[in-house]
Parts: C-alpha cells; sequence; structure tokens
C-alpha cells in the first residue's frame, strides 16, 4: 500500500502533463482531473456499502477506474472546443455537446461496468480478491458517469466565461473582393 500511495499522485501527475499538452490549458486540464473525485466518491462508497476493504485489487480498481473517468471527461471537453471552434457561444455548445456526446459517454461507462458484474458476484476461489476490484470501478462509474454529465459542463461553463470568450472565436472572414 506504501507504494500505491506513491504511485497514484505520479499517475495523476503525469495524467495531468498529458492534458495540459493536449487541451494548452490549465484550466481545462484541471477541469477533467475533477473527473478523479467524482470518480471516488462512488468507489469508497461501494467498498463501504459491500463491506470491503482497501487492497491492492481494489487499488488497482481506482486507477483504472480514474482512466475511464478521465476518458470521458476528455470526451465531453474536446467536443465542446470543437464546438466553439465553430463559433458557437459557450452555453450553446456546452447543451449541444451534452446532447450528443451523452450516448458515447454512457457507453464507454456502461461496457466496463457490465463486462465487471460477473467478477462483483463471484463465489468461487479468488472472489474474494476480485470483488473489491469490481466493486470499486462500477461504483465510481456509477458517480463519475453522472456526475461528468451534470457537473463537468457546469464547470466548463463558469471555467469559460472565467477564461473569455476570444479564446475559441473563429478566425475572422477573409475580406471579400468588393473591398479589395
Amino acid at each position: 500500500m506504501k507504494r500505491f500511495s506513491i504511485v497514484v499522485p505520479i499517475t495523476i501527475a503525469a495524467i495531468f502533463l498529458l492534458l495540459f499538452g493536449s487541451f494548452n490549458s490549465v484550466k481545462q486540464a484541471l477541469l477533467i482531473i475533477m473527473n478523479i473525485p467524482f470518480a471516488l466518491i462512488g468507489g469508497i462508497l461501494a467498498l463501504v456499502i459491500g463491506h470491503f476493504n482497501m487492497s491492492v485489487s481494489a487499488s488497482v480498481g481506482f486507477i483504472a477506474l480514474f482512466g475511464v473517468a478521465v476518458l470521458n471527461g476528455v470526451v465531453m471537453v474536446s467536443y465542446f472546443n470543437e464546438l466553439r471552434r465553430e463559433g458557437m457561444n459557450v452555453e450553446l455548445a456546452v447543451v449541444k455537446g451534452s446532447i450528443l456526446r451523452l450516448r458515447p459517454v454512457l457507453i464507454t461507462a456502461s461496457v466496463a461496468a457490465l463486462g465487471l458484474v460477473p467478477m462483483l458476484f463471484a463465489t468461487g476461489p479468488g472472489s474474494e480478491i476480485q470483488k473489491p476490484l469490481a466493486a470499486v470501478v462500477i461504483g465510481g462509474l456509477i458517480s463519475s458517469t453522472l456526475l461528468t454529465l451534470f457537473m463537468l459542463p457546469t464547470l466548463y461553463m463558469v471555467f469559460e466565461k472565467e477564461r473569455g470568450a476570444a479564446v475559441y472565436d473563429p478566425l475572422p472572414e477573409p475580406p471579400s473582393t468588393k473591398e479589395l
């Protein structure tokens, strides 16, 4: 467990650096990283409800959960940015983007969660190791997905309004031939 207390912060820092490199924005990288606490809520709650101890397999489940939570955040924020580059204002981009990215986010989360349901209900040899991992991932995906769909768009609007509208405005139209 001592190693995980070192590995997890390093992993989160590496994810942040990759996100910053992709989005060229500290605010958007932080916005996506905020999906990790969204996932932690459900993962910890699942451990408590299932009466599981924090173990190596549960820790591995948290790391896998972080990946899916970050992926869902990237899907949403990158599409919001794409709509903004096309000239939409923040509110319209967030509403349209949330509607159009609902299905991909739900499919990503449900495929990962449904794939682990047999592990959660397993009773054979080794199931005591599998169950905490499955519980963490399933519980975390539920909370992460719900909070990503509702909180992330709201936070995006807040961050982008503070940032200013000119950041993603499209390039001005070239002058017409009449003006030349």
